[in-house]
């Protein structure tokens, strides 16, 4: 099986007796191209690149939904912050909240409260977390790519890790992103703020990636490539 650079990222390319090119991207974020036999690499290229933006689609969608694993927040289980993995304590108490303690996650709520309940708490945690990490790195990457966010908003969002509505210059980001290494949530950060200057996935936008966020692929890869549950 042949392999192809497109955008700098290698795609194994197989050629059956087929007439038309196929992409698939599977469930681990992994792409693949089905060409048929006797079709040139610059062809296979330049299909793989009119169908960036929906390869990128697809992997978002794909690692979001792995991202949204159940947890019953239950003491004994795993839960990431920052990338980090801790074991999860539950503790009842009239006084609810969340706090890291060494190697554990401590989630005190009232007894008997709900799963939906303690995930409420969890999330609110998250979120926290985000308010505080966001500002200074909009402040920081607003600088370097010479466009400022109006606004922004944290969201559960199902099928993408950030989204940006370039008209109202506001940058929504995925409240899970608190559960990676913090250098996802820069690299989604970044990629939002530069549709402020290029609207598309084309060879500009990335070419902006490349000046603001030069390791944006490897982390690209890691975030497509990883389940934050």
């Amino acid at each position: 099986m042949n392999r192809l650079n497109v955008g700098g990222v290698d795609i194994p390319v197989e050629k059956k007796r087929i007439k038309n090119m196929y992409i698939r991207v599977a469930a681990d974020g992994g792409v693949k191209i089905t060409a048929p036999l006797r079709a040139p690499d610059e062809a296979i290229r330049a299909f793989a690149a009119s169908r960036a933006a929906w390869i990128e689609k697809q992997k978002q969608r794909l690692a979001a939904q792995g991202a949204r694993a159940e947890l019953l927040y239950e003491s004994g289980e795993e839960c990431l912050v920052w990338g980090a993995r801790y074991r999860l304590f539950v503790e009842h108490s009239l006084k609810s909240g969340v706090r890291v303690e060494g190697e554990n996650v401590v989630l005190s709520v009232p007894e008997g409260s709900s799963a939906a309940r303690r995930a409420e708490m969890m999330d609110g945690f998250y979120r926290a977390l985000l308010n505080e990490a966001i500002p200074p790195l909009l402040e920081s990457y607003g600088r370097v790519v010479g466009a400022r966010a109006a606004s922004w908003r944290i969201r559960d969002m199902k099928t993408r890790w950030g989204s940006c509505n370039a008209r109202e210059r506001r940058v929504c980001l995925n409240l899970r992103l608190a559960k990676l290494p913090p250098e996802c949530l820069e690299y989604v950060l970044v990629h939002e703020l530069a549709h402020l200057l290029e609207r598309g996935h084309n060879h500009r936008f990335w070419a902006y990636m490349d000046r603001f966020y030069p390791n944006w692929r490897a982390v690209r890869a890691r975030l497509n490539g990883r389940a934050a549950d």
